[in-house]
């Protein structure tokens, strides 16, 4: 059976930099150490190296770190070379590497995917870790932190647990069953499952970690000339619709994601809404997908005439500045894209908005994956509270166990694995 691969990849940011790190992993990793920098430095210490090729030419100077295995982030021995970060350098460095017998770069995740397979990290944490790796905003980030440190883990851990004394308790009765005063399962057996049911779908009814990509979808809708554009560009800070008075400018959907206070958002303009027959053909095919918009929103900004909106809107009375504005009896805001009358207490009011639809700061949340594996937990949890058979509950309970299994990566596919892993950059 042929010894596992040794890999290397640049595991710092794109050259030019300042440092470059090249990370080592895998049963050559020492073996590494010696061909380049002439020893294996003391463990977990950094050592100044003269790094050399085969040739004995001269690559750089730089620090050198040992780090045995298993206790490292890939379960395996790792080695780090802190390097200069020029691009030449880099490259040398890494020709004289892939040049040592055993030794290739390493593909897309394969350094996570190590500790994940070596058992230093489950798969609810390397999702998060991805999460993380993918954070552009600070609810982004929490989030995913919460994940990649074991938050989610530790949770399924301890339902999984509970499960496991149930399955004990079950088994018992099905020991005794034979014998002539069989023994019946014990009153509070059908609450605590009904109690553990609950708390799993409290965490199902969490909003999910994709909002987080995806953002806040806000809507502004309303007729021809209604200020949407200009309010538009005022939120994103960029003028991505152009603005006019001719009705109809805009034709098409414009949709641009911005973080405002650490809070993502997609923002969405739309074709002005009248009637179809007084549209050409362009501009009715731009109201359509307006309205479809508003059914996907998570809100909408109404600028049209007081209580046409859709239902939840938020009324807006903009275009403040102009002559001959008429406010509105029941305006959620009054702004001005062009002064930025209100603009400061709208983007406030969505912001405080969005943190109560999103995940909460530092809270873990469930990923598509995840959510369905802890359904299917829900769902076996829930049939085991309605049986009386033993045998029954006892396997819908084994299923339960598997989803949390499933969850955490303890029984999964390669395909699944491939996909997750892939989401990395070559040096993770």
């Amino acid at each position: 059976m042929s010894e596992t691969p040794t890999i290397f990849a640049l595991s710092s940011g794109a050259p030019p930099a300042g440092i470059g790190v090249i990370r080592i992993s895998g049963p050559q990793a020492g073996a590494a150490l010696v061909a380049l920098a002439g020893r294996v430095p003391e463990p977990r210490r950094a050592s100044l190296a003269r790094l050399r090729d085969a040739s004995g030419a001269l690559l750089d100077e730089a620090l050198a770190l040992w780090f045995p295995g298993p206790n490292t982030a890939t379960g395996e021995d790792l080695a780090e070379l802190h390097c200069h970060g020029g691009r030449a350098v880099i490259a040398a460095i890494e020709g004289a590497l892939a040049a040592l017998p055993g030794l290739r770069k390493a593909e897309p995740g394969e350094f996570t995917r190590r500790a994940f397979a070596n058992g230093r990290i489950d798969l609810a944490e390397a999702e998060g870790l991805a999460d993380l790796l993918s954070a552009e905003t600070e609810l982004q980030r929490a989030a995913a932190l919460a994940n990649a440190g074991g938050a989610l883990s530790r949770q399924v851990e301890a339902w999984r647990e509970t499960v496991l004394g149930l399955s004990a308790e079950v088994e018992g009765v099905l020991d005794f069953s034979d014998e002539e005063d069989s023994a019946d399962l014990p009153e509070c057996f059908t609450w605590n499952i009904g109690a553990l049911g609950q708390e799993i779908a409290d965490w199902l009814s969490r909003p999910r970690s994709e909002r987080l990509g995806e953002g806040y979808r806000v809507v502004l809708a309303g007729p021809p000339n209604a200020g949407k554009s200009t309010l538009f560009n005022a939120l994103i800070e960029s003028e991505a619709a152009i603005t006019s008075p001719i009705a109809g400018t805009t034709r098409d959907v414009i949709e641009r994601s911005v973080a405002i206070g650490g809070v993502p958002f997609t923002f969405v303009d739309t074709a002005g809404l009248r009637d179809g027959a007084l549209a050409d053909e362009i501009e009715a095919i731009g109201i359509d997908r307006a309205l479809g918009e508003l059914d996907r929103a998570d809100l909408v900004l109404w600028l049209g005439p007081e209580g046409e909106g859709p239902q939840g809107a938020w009324e807006i009375a903009a275009q403040a500045d102009r002559e001959g504005f008429a406010p509105k009896a029941a305006a959620r805001f009054t702004v001005s894209a062009a002064t930025g009358e209100g603009l400061v207490a709208l983007k406030t009011a969505l912001v405080d908005d969005a943190r109560m639809a999103l995940p909460k700061p530092g809270q873990a949340a469930l990923n598509a994956r995840q959510h369905a594996r802890l359904g299917e937990a829900a769902e076996a949890l829930g049939g085991a509270r309605g049986l009386s058979d033993p045998l029954l509950v006892a396997e819908e309970l084994r299923r339960a166990r598997l989803a949390f299994d499933r969850l955490i990566g303890r029984a999964t596919t390669e395909d699944m694995l491939d996909t997750l892993f892939g989401r990395f950059c070559i040096g993770k």
